[in-house]
């Protein structure tokens, strides 16, 4: 079976949900699992630390590594990026997970609000995969995968919220890009749910009448098991939705994955 046993995975965001989620499917198979975070110390109203975190990497079987990150400041990026080749001796994978959510409509969006999400979601993952691929182009077999979703450019997915719709399809931009210019190099690849995921994000949004409809993190820890133990020349530019992958991994079955079993499942956004 693929394994990313000994890999090193440096995943912005991973205090918890689906970064935390995908950190443990890795760790599982005794990788090296960088939490790059901004919690530090316990938040008010969500789960978890970096350092938590980290101590759950552990238990699952692999090494970690805590560190303070905000995907907003350029200079802890690469300090953090460099601490994790001076701990772990490279970087195979990274993992763009940071990303920040607000769905108004344009008079609702405040500027601060606005630039808060083009900052850690487009302007984050750029610069994250900037201050990595000098090591990635190092590596066996490197991968980049960002949580975003496919570029499906219609009024519909836009109108409702454009300022963080342009965010999101920002990442999604640095795949379609990145893809080709580093095709042959390195792998980079987009990862979206098909249904909302029971993460924290959508317990603010939705309550637990949302968490109840939503699939587990796990489905999306899975997925990208999968597209990140595939070969890096083969398996690049996609944009990936966690159940097709699930289904080209020969899982048939989804039901495991539901938040609440027999639950009618709410669609995500963008798909």
């Amino acid at each position: 079976m693929a394994t990313l046993k000994g890999k090193t995975l440096f995943i912005t965001g991973g205090t918890r949900g689906i970064g935390h989620a995908i950190g443990l499917r890795a760790a599982g198979d005794g990788a090296n699992v960088v939490i790059a975070a901004k919690t530090d110390t316990p938040h008010p109203k969500l789960p978890g630390t970096i350092h938590t975190a980290a101590e759950d990497m552990v238990k699952a079987g692999g090494r970690a590594l805590a560190l303070v990150v905000d995907v907003r400041e350029e200079a802890q990026v690469r300090a953090a990026v460099a601490k994790t080749v001076e701990t772990f001796g490279g970087i195979d994978i990274l993992v763009n997970n940071a990303s920040a959510i607000q769905i108004t409509g344009t008079l609702e969006t405040d500027m601060k609000r606005y630039d808060l999400m083009h900052q850690i979601n487009t302007r984050g993952t750029f610069l994250c995969s900037q201050a990595c691929l000098p090591h990635l182009l190092r590596a066996a077999n490197p991968h980049v995968l960002n949580l975003s979703p496919p570029l499906n450019m219609e009024t519909r997915w836009f109108a409702p919220s454009v300022a963080y719709t342009m965010a999101k399809f920002g990442m999604s931009m640095c795949v379609l890009g990145m893809a080709g210019e580093f095709k042959g190099r390195v792998a980079f690849n987009a990862l979206w749910p098909r249904t909302t995921i029971a993460t924290s994000a959508i317990r603010m949004l939705m309550g637990d009448k949302g968490m109840s409809t939503a699939r587990k993190p796990e489905i999306m820890a899975d997925a990208a098991h999968w597209i990140l133990t595939q070969d890096f020349k083969t398996c690049t530019g996609n944009f990936f939705v966690d159940d097709e992958v699930m289904k080209r991994a020969g899982v048939v079955d989804l039901e495991r994955y539901s938040h609440t079993p027999g639950a009618k499942l709410t669609p995500d956004f963008f798909v």
